[in-house]
């Protein structure tokens, strides 16, 4: 039996996992922004865990190397690693945000800021400077002391 359009298959674990957040963001909105940040830190602290055990030392530039490897090269563009910052951009999003909202990557990169803090220290910080969730050309975000 044939469908009459062709629907959107995830190609991944990840992608699915965006396309359920977007959707619960898309039906309850900003309320249930919280929700999402919530779920999405305790994935990353439990990925922080993880990685913690496969890495020789926990520091940034460390772990920020291990973090690097798990994108394609042709998505990202590492800006700088080091003990005290890492950057980062990309064009792409994981998740498939695009152009949906600042707010949203903000609860779901929750699970990379928790990833980091776990992993490193609970004292580094993340700041989004650009996001293609909120229409930007890319993603653009340090992690730092």
């Amino acid at each position: 039996m044939k469908q009459k359009h062709e629907e959107y298959l995830p190609k991944n674990a990840i992608e699915a996992q965006g396309m359920l957040i977007k959707a619960f963001y898309e039906k309850f909105g900003k309320k249930a922004l919280p929700i999402i940040a919530e779920i999405c830190k305790k994935q990353g602290r439990a990925l922080g865990l993880k990685i913690r055990q496969k890495v020789p030392d926990n520091r940034l530039s460390t772990v920020a190397n291990a973090f690097s490897k798990s994108y394609n090269p042709e998505d990202i563009n590492v800006v700088e690693i080091s003990d005290t910052k890492f950057q980062i951009q990309g064009t792409k999003c994981p998740f498939g945000l695009e152009n949906t909202s600042r707010a949203l990557c903000e609860a779901v990169m929750e699970i990379d800021a928790e990833y980091f803090r776990t992993a490193v220290s609970e004292d580094l910080k993340l700041k989004i400077i650009k996001t293609v969730a909120a229409g930007d050309k890319n993603c653009d975000t340090i992690y730092f002391f």
